[in-house]
């Protein structure tokens, strides 16, 4: 497997930027933009997700990377949980709620594999701690 020696290697971030700009851009017109509170709110958790996986990416721990992978997961969710209420109100549509869920879904599949790879390899020292990562 390739070792991948920053945050930008790992699959997990990658898709979570795709689903920040897509929340961005889906929180930029009509109804939506109007609506201060939650446009703020999901995008400040899509942003969550990204940052923490770099932030955790760059500790000097196995543990300290896992609680932030933590907060990434748990940020994952609240943005699908935003969603229902984007779609609920009619600001976005079906076919995208389906579509933004679904890579918000994915992101959060993704933590919880890497996730469960580090708890199982609790003494992997920081420098190889993801030369195989399960993404």
């Amino acid at each position: 497997m390739a070792k991948i020696d920053k945050f930008e290697d790992l699959e997990a971030w990658r898709l979570a930027r795709a689903l920040t700009l897509k929340i961005y851009t889906a929180t930029r017109t009509g109804e939506f933009a109007k609506d201060f509170g939650l446009k703020d709110q999901i995008r400040r958790a899509s942003v969550s997700i990204v940052s923490n996986i770099a932030e955790g990416f760059d500790r000097k721990s196995n543990k300290q990377f896992i609680q932030f992978l933590e907060i990434a997961s748990g940020s994952s969710s609240e943005v699908k949980a935003q969603l229902y209420v984007a779609l609920d109100v009619g600001y976005i549509s079906q076919d995208q709620f389906s579509d933004l869920f679904a890579d918000a879904s994915r992101v959060g599949q993704m933590l919880t594999k890497l996730l469960q790879y580090l708890r199982a390899t609790p003494n992997l020292p920081t420098t190889e701690k993801t030369t195989s990562s399960p993404e």
